[in-house]
């Protein structure tokens, strides 16, 4: 009976060691986890109503830029630029999807010589992404992330049109 005894104290204090270890254990396997984690990819892109969540990555991401395009598109139709000179230059936009769907310019790269020639290019283009129909934010592990895009714009422009 001693000896059960005896086992039994022994067992119970060694469980405690256990209960703290599997915390430790826990602890270190999210810890590796979060490490493991690409933070810079995306389970799936920012989609627009037309685009369709269960296709692959790839072609999520050619949905999102062709409807992006198109929208961005459309939208600056409504708008005409003149400059004095021949101009051929090409902008980088850097735009955010925020979790909201929304759409911020974060930076857009232009030479000075369109910013001269079309100083108001820059309101027109955040103007027509605020515009558009917003986005499905990207998605990471089944939650709302923002993610950063950069988009080039081809501007060419002749004299006076």
């Amino acid at each position: 009976m001693r000896t059960l005894i005896l086992c039994c104290s022994f067992f119970l204090l060694l469980s405690c060691d256990w209960l703290t270890n599997t915390e430790t254990r826990t602890q270190k396997l999210v810890e590796d986890e979060l490490r493991g984690i690409d933070w810079n990819d995306v389970d799936q892109y920012p989609l627009f109503e037309a685009c369709d969540e269960t296709a692959s990555k790839t072609d999520q991401r050619l949905c999102f830029e062709r409807n992006l395009m198109e929208n961005l598109s459309m939208s600056l139709q409504d708008f005409r630029f003149t400059s004095d000179s021949d101009l051929q230059s090409t902008v980088y936009i850097d735009f955010m999807v925020e979790t909201t769907g929304e759409l911020q310019v974060v930076e857009m790269q232009n030479d000075s010589v369109l910013q001269g020639q079309i100083p108001q290019f820059r309101e027109v283009i955040i103007k027509s992404l605020r515009s558009m129909p917003r986005p499905e934010p990207a998605l990471k592990r089944g939650i709302p992330v923002r993610s950063r895009f950069r988009l080039p714009m081809e501007i060419t422009t002749n004299r006076n049109g």
